[in-house]
């Protein structure tokens, strides 16, 4: 039987969310806290995965204590257990200081089960990075295959899996070691609504909590802010688009608007080049 971990994050709802004027960082007071869109697709893929071919799906976290609800949301998805590690600790991690606290969490679910496969969300939608997975993979040694779209095969007994990896033009089929990380793409899969029996489950529902003392052979100095060489100097706005010519009218009389404008650009362009 597969045990299948996913790695989540709570993150805040970027459709709403504010950007503080002074500071240029997010305000999170200022949208709720949501499962990782990426990650839905990752817990849904194990979910996916465990009904083809048996096993149990954990989930685990790092986050504030919040972050519970986060775990709620892949237990109505379908996992069957979750854990979350938090810490003040824990407080300021870059993708470096991540990984390594979630490796070291993984080295721990695996002493209890031994894991066959992690799956992680492209990225998350606060950060952008994509940095994580792979960098738990390379953590625990286990090869990092990343834009996966397509599951081919996970043959436990032989130890391998089979995928297709997202190229710009097109896929490739990469056949790999269990165990390993795969880092999803949304287009994997999509997210149906939860059924009621997996709604109750999941509302009744409370995640093993760890605090870093609960780990084992943990170095504090690569937690959390002390951890993260990362330094963000400057964050800003991308200036917003000006000028632009509003077409309407008649189909014919829009052909001779685009015309004329793109004429008119190709003058301008023609000037400026022969000064």
């Amino acid at each position: 039987m597969l045990h299948i971990v996913a790695c989540i994050k709570q993150v805040p709802d970027t459709k709403i969310i504010k950007m503080n004027p002074k500071t240029n960082t997010m305000d999170r007071r200022t949208a709720p806290a949501i499962l990782n869109p990426y990650d839905a697709h990752a817990v849904e893929e194990a979910v996916r995965l465990k009904k083809r071919y048996g096993g149990i799906v954990s989930v685990l976290t790092m986050g504030p204590p919040p972050a519970v609800k986060a775990i709620k949301k892949c237990i109505e998805i379908g996992a069957d257990e979750g854990f979350l590690i938090t810490d003040r600790r824990f407080a300021g991690a870059d993708t470096l200081a991540t990984s390594y606290a979630l490796a070291k969490a993984l080295d721990k679910i695996s002493k209890i089960k031994p894991v066959d496969l992690i799956i992680c969300g492209k990225m998350s939608i606060d950060g952008d990075t994509g940095q994580v997975g792979p960098g738990i993979a390379r953590r625990l040694n286990i090869p990092p295959l990343t834009s996966v779209n397509k599951v081919v095969e996970i043959n436990q007994d032989d130890g391998y899996s089979i995928i297709h990896r997202k190229l710009e033009d097109g896929y490739e089929v990469i056949q790999s070691a269990l165990p390993c990380l795969f880092s999803v793409e949304k287009t994997i899969n999509e997210v149906p609504y939860s059924p009621f029996s997996n709604m109750l489950k999941a509302a009744k529902y409370q995640p093993q909590i760890w605090s870093v003392d609960d780990l084992d052979d943990v170095d504090i100095k690569q937690l959390g802010l002390k951890g993260s060489p990362t330094i963000v100097s400057k964050v800003w706005a991308p200036p917003k688009p000006e000028g632009g010519t509003i077409i309407e009218g008649k189909p014919l009389e829009q052909v001779e608007q685009l015309l004329s404008v793109i004429l008119e650009k190709k003058e301008l362009f023609a000037v400026k080049e022969g000064n």
